[in-house]
């Protein structure tokens, strides 16, 4: 498994730890002049809980991928919470910020990953 496998498996982790739902992921690799390889989509119910997956991404991520994010934007109000780990985006919502932005369907040519919803 390559770097950006290993990465992308330890954020699904992270965010499945603390309960985030609806994880999407965007394989942004066959569009060309993108940002990033990959986007993770995700949602948490709450400002505190969009806090709680972050924390639980940067602890995964450190620990299973000796990986930090280059940059975390977005922690002050915590509606919409981006992690840039070059290769990979990773964007935590909430629901209703998720819904207005609607970035799945921004990259319409990219192939979509959802993944099931741990109970």
């Amino acid at each position: 498994m390559n770097d950006t496998k290993v990465l992308i498996e330890k954020i699904k982790e992270g965010i499945q730890e603390k309960k985030g739902k609806n994880i999407v992921i965007a394989d942004l690799t066959k569009i060309e002049d993108t940002i990033c390889k990959y986007f993770v989509i995700c949602q948490g119910n709450s400002p505190s809980q969009v806090s709680a997956i972050v924390d639980s991404i940067k602890e995964s991520t450190r620990k299973g991928a000796d990986s930090k994010p280059f940059a975390v934007d977005g922690l002050r109000n915590a509606e919409w919470v981006a992690m840039d780990y070059a290769d990979v985006l990773v964007h935590v919502f909430l629901p209703e910020t998720r819904a207005f932005y609607n970035l799945e369907h921004l990259w319409a040519d990219a192939k979509l990953t959802q993944i099931p919803d741990l109970d």
